[in-house]
């Protein structure tokens, strides 16, 4: 049975509809109340619940979502769509990092069509400049990284969310490699971003299947006190913010699969392989980065 209209009718219809977002992609059962995530849970058990995204929002919680744009002038407004049909509570923050394609001249009437805010910088500074940007300025409860393009799918976010709001994370990561619904990717692509991510894991002694994912999803209270000491201004963003979030914020880190779709350099991709040896420059330099000291409490109870 691998169509929608074979599963058994006998099936509850709640369980059916979720099912049927699952294989669709579609979010039109999300967001949902705390009894029909129970009901979920009770119908269709937690491990199928936690690989659907099927979570309860904590009454007031929003996303926060930084958008670092440069040149992304044929994609900006379909991004800005799947975030949209996300139905979560968001405010989306776009920095455009001094696009010269017409990209900036589109973003006003962008601001007034969707729930966004737009920052500029004056001239291009770097995808990492951007992401610093967009974190200063960040209000939600929870902070998520999306890039301008069409690579990442934003519906995702529910099985992001999910470690975080169950208390089991500080981080999560979306891995592109730890499952196999992606394009088939360049060899040397494959090969660098899994050597990268080794020597990152060899440094941190933590294993990560992907350091250099965009998304990268943080409880606000973790990364705020981070976004003064972040330097990097171009791709080395992705592991400065691993090496500071395990290392200076102690963070509890989860990874999640993820739907990718790799755009071509014909397409506007603009990472090189010179991104690749500047990422193993980025390791050298952080691996010194110390942890943060911990003071024990005082112990206010005696005498």
């Amino acid at each position: 049975m691998n169509r929608p209209d074979e599963w058994p009718e006998k099936l509850p219809a709640t369980a059916r509809a979720w099912l049927q977002a699952a294989v669709s992609g579609s979010s039109s059962v999300f967001p949902l109340q705390s009894w029909q995530v129970d009901l979920a849970r009770a119908l269709l058990g937690s491990a199928l619940c936690d690989a659907l995204g099927i979570v309860s929002l904590p009454p007031g919680f929003r996303l926060s979502v930084v958008i670092p744009v440069y040149n992304e002038v044929g994609t900006v407004k379909q991004v800005l769509d799947r975030l949209v049909a996300t139905e979560l509570p968001m405010e989306i923050i776009l920095v455009d990092d001094g696009s010269t394609d017409g990209t900036r001249e589109k973003l006003p009437a962008l601001e007034s069509q969707y729930p966004v805010r737009v920052l500029y910088h004056d001239r291009n500074r770097g995808k990492g400049a951007a992401v610093r940007t967009g974190l200063a300025h960040v209000q939600g409860d929870v902070v998520v990284i999306q890039d301008a393009d069409l690579e990442y799918d934003p519906l995702d976010f529910w099985s992001l969310l999910q470690p975080i709001l169950q208390g089991r994370a500080d981080v999560v990561y979306g891995s592109r490699f730890s499952q196999a619904y992606q394009v088939v990717p360049p060899l040397w692509h494959r090969a660098v971003n899994r050597w990268i991510s080794s020597l990152v894991s060899l440094a941190l002694g933590r294993r990560f299947t992907d350091v250099e994912t965009c998304y990268k999803m943080m409880r606000r209270d973790t990364i705020a006190p981070l976004v003064p000491l972040l330097r990097e201004s171009r791709f080395g963003i992705e592991i400065e913010l691993t090496f500071r979030l395990a290392r200076q914020a102690r963070a509890r880190f989860f990874e999640v699969p993820i739907h990718y779709e790799r755009r071509w350099y014909s397409e506007g991709k603009k990472i090189t392989w010179r991104d690749g040896i500047a990422a193993l420059l980025c390791i050298a330099r952080y691996a010194w980065v110390r942890p943060r000291r911990t003071h024990p409490q005082k112990d206010d109870s005696g005498p």
